[in-house]
């Protein structure tokens, strides 16, 4: 126990100072022999427990982050100590293999739709810099790829406690759509210098494909050391409400989860089973009336409960923002990236000293304007129960002129 002990606390001070070095100047080909040295034959798993320790310790997850690259370039030299003996990327509609898939989907935009046109001269012709315009604007599926990694994957990795890697990962996603955002940009209007643009650009393409590494030979293994069936079943479910990047995504049913569900039909008893009512003080729903109705709302509701834990969202068809059953149960705080958690943070620590009971966000987004309402729920003695976010586009409300008094025919 003791020589775990000590095992635990050296690769803490190692990861600290080549975090240290990191900060000094130090190049990932310079710090990679360190962290090879310190974790030779330690898996990716292992390495997660002694980042969340640190992390729980205190140390930013920004800090942490800056390990991403040299994780990737310690495994790129030993790809079989992370590899299972089942590819879970060959089973269609596997969750691993829709997620291998849209890699390869978006490699192909960065090798064929962009890479080509990422010379001096051809920043010069106009027909060939549209095209790599017209690559870069390509890469906005990354949102609905990592959208799916952060709302499916990454609770689950936190339920089995690997909580470290979810929000570097998360970090580095926002990195990377930031800088998207901004080199796209920069071609759309022809701001910068062509040097400056080609630069940029690179950058955020090695980042792009060191993500795609990351989560291929680190994030995948570490999942399939936990995961069940049931569980690869139920995000591949959820992964509809999200969307994907590729075409002919077919339905996913592990053979386990088929002969669950067959024995679960002959067990099903001949008696109707009757629903009990929800009984309130001005009234009572049976639960179909309720959910009907909270679905049907012109506005999106999530429930957090006193503990900070994610207890209920509503599941209308147009959402402003996805939600998938895999966040329920899990911290609110890890429902959101890195760069915006401490404003939820606060949201919640205000409310719960009893500071404000309400708070509101408006911001554009693919064509929408939303608004985003959080309320202080209180019971009559005024103790705080929890916290409700409501969301709505309110862009058509705003459209709204004159006065309408008819039926619409």
């Amino acid at each position: 126990m003791s020589e775990y002990i000590n095992n635990r606390e050296m690769r803490q001070k190692a990861i600290k100072d080549i975090i240290k070095k990191l900060h000094e100047g130090k190049t990932v080909e310079e710090v990679k022999a360190l962290f090879d040295e310190a974790f030779h034959g330690v898996s990716a798993s292992e390495i997660s427990v002694a980042e969340s320790a640190l992390i729980a310790e205190g140390l930013p997850v920004e800090e942490v982050q800056k390990l991403c690259d040299v994780h990737a370039a310690v495994f790129k030299g030993s790809i079989e100590e992370i590899h299972q003996e089942t590819d879970p990327a060959l089973i269609p509609g596997h969750p691993v293999s829709i997620l291998v898939r849209e890699n390869k989907k978006i490699s192909h935009i960065i090798e064929q739709e962009i890479r080509p046109y990422l010379t001096i001269e051809k920043l010069d012709n106009m027909e060939e810099f549209k095209k790599l315009t017209e690559g870069m604007e390509q890469l906005k599926v990354l949102t609905i790829h990592y959208q799916k990694k952060e709302n499916l994957l990454f609770p689950y990795m936190e339920k089995y406690g690997i909580t470290a890697p979810p929000k570097v990962m998360w970090g580095v996603d926002d990195e990377i759509k930031a800088q998207v955002k901004e080199v796209t940009e920069m071609l759309l209007t022809r701001a910068g210098k062509n040097d400056v643009l080609l630069e940029k650009t690179e950058e955020v393409l090695t980042k792009i494909t060191e993500m795609i590494f990351k989560e291929e030979n680190i994030m995948v293994p570490m999942l399939m050391e936990q995961l069940t069936e049931e569980e690869w079943k139920l995000i591949a479910d959820e992964s509809r409400e999200i969307g994907y990047i590729i075409d002919h995504v077919p339905t996913f049913e592990p053979d386990q989860v088929a002969q669950k569900k067959a024995e679960e039909i002959k067990e099903i008893k001949t008696e109707p089973e009757v629903s009990g009512l929800i009984k309130l003080p001005s009234g009572e729903w049976t639960p179909e009336e309720l959910t009907a109705t909270l679905n049907t709302l012109p506005f999106d509701i999530t429930f957090v409960n006193k503990d900070d834990v994610v207890k209920y969202f509503s599941e209308a068809k147009d959402r402003a923002f996805p939600r998938t059953r895999t966040i329920l149960g899990r911290n609110v705080s890890n429902c959101h990236p890195p760069a915006s958690v401490h404003i939820v943070e606060q949201i919640v620590e205000d409310f719960k000293s009893g500071k404000k009971d309400h708070e509101d966000f408006w911001i554009k987004m693919a064509g929408k304007y939303v608004l985003i309402r959080y309320y202080a729920i209180r019971n009559e003695q005024g103790e705080y129960l929890g916290v409700l976010e409501l969301t709505q586009d309110i862009k058509p409300i705003q459209e709204i002129e004159g006065e309408k008094r008819l039926m619409d025919e």
